[in-house]
């Protein structure tokens, strides 16, 4: 029987996944990104909703979510990391 879903990548297109419930730095998760199955490493907690990097991004690197751009980093984050407002900025936050 296959275990709860812990995570979901919402488009083929997306480089992040959305926590489903609240997930442990160290857990290892396993994602579907870019076609392929991947495991993911969390590099911290993960809130329920918020996004992690499902491959590492360098700073001014487009986030997608709905295989749309919600983004750009701020930052370097690496795959496994929490990506939020701390880390990346919308184009409404950059006007």
């Amino acid at each position: 029987m296959a275990g709860k879903r812990k995570a979901i990548v919402l488009h083929e297109k997306d480089n992040v996944a959305t926590a489903l419930e609240p997930l442990k730095e160290g857990s290892i998760l396993f994602a579907t990104f870019h076609g392929h199955p991947e495991r993911v490493r969390l590099a911290s907690n993960i809130p329920p909703g918020h996004k992690f990097a499902l491959e590492d991004l360098k700073q001014g690197a487009t986030v997608i979510k709905y295989g749309e751009p919600i983004g750009r980093t701020i930052s370097a984050v690496g795959r496994g990391e929490h990506v939020h407002i701390h880390n990346i900025v919308s184009p409404r936050r950059e006007t």
